[in-house]
């Protein structure tokens, strides 16, 4: 196979389990260095660092609490300190709190406020902290959500709201950087097999929401990492601005 992203820096946030380490592995496939950043899962993000050694690149884990605007540089400094560079970030690191109708005495203000804080301020305060190291030629992809352009169901405003604000601020992010060729981009998954999903749908994907899609099924981490992976490489270098469904057509 060959390494198209050999000698390539890559950060994954997020990136202990989940989407974030099927995307560290698969950069990893094609040869880039990869640190990952957790919060609280040091077994998983250790165990996750020797299976990428395993494939004969660099990796490194790195706890750093996204929802903590100040870890962005000390998290960005480790990174270029280990590996020498940064080449492409993935901005994966977010949280989906179950929701209720914003008119829902109950409504959970303290977690909704923290999703903002980590899905949005969080990615914004890594991606200020990576934007000046980032190399030339570099990438930028943002995990989105379909429901950053549609919602179909009451209950997700919150979590709606903080990733369709992702891509105003990617396609800021990407005409800022245009001009050293670094290209931006917003990947928008629909469900995927996650600990995430497990937490707001439960063990089973709705009926309902599977006859929402063409395609009946939901997305494997593989599809998604793979679409990922393809604008983090040469192949992606005309991509900018972007925002890019991977949802099996759901909503169409």
């Amino acid at each position: 196979m060959s390494k198209i992203l050999k000698g390539k820096v890559a950060l994954v946030t997020g990136g202990s389990r989940g989407l974030g380490a099927v995307t560290a592995e698969a950069l990893a496939e094609q040869g880039a260095d990869v640190a990952i950043s957790y919060v609280a899962s040091a077994e998983k993000a250790e165990a996750l660092v020797e299976k990428l050694k395993a494939k004969g690149v660099r990796a490194l884990a790195l706890r750093s609490d996204q929802a903590d605007m100040s870890a962005a540089k000390p998290l960005i400094d480790k990174v270029v300190a280990y590996f020498g560079r940064l080449d492409i970030l993935i901005n994966n690191a977010a949280i989906a709190v179950q929701g209720k109708p914003v008119d829902d005495p109950a409504l959970d203000t303290v977690n909704l406020d923290r999703q903002w804080q980590v899905n949005v301020m969080g990615s914004v305060a890594v991606t200020r902290a990576a934007a000046p190291v980032l190399s030339d030629g570099g990438r930028i992809i943002f995990i989105g959500s379909l429901l950053g352009t549609r919602v179909p169901f009451p209950g997700a405003a919150d979590y709606a709201g903080s990733k369709s604000a992702l891509i105003g601020y990617a396609k800021g992010v990407a005409r800022d950087l245009g001009g050293r060729n670094i290209t931006v981009n917003v990947v928008q998954p629909g469900v995927m097999p996650t600990d995430m999903s497990v937490e707001v749908l439960g063990d089973e994907v709705p009926e309902a929401m599977l006859n929402m899609h063409p395609i009946r099924r939901i997305a494997t981490l593989e599809e998604v990492s793979a679409l990922v992976t393809h604008l983090a490489g040469p192949n992606g270098g005309y991509m900018t601005g972007g925002v890019i469904d991977i949802a099996g057509g759901f909503g169409i």
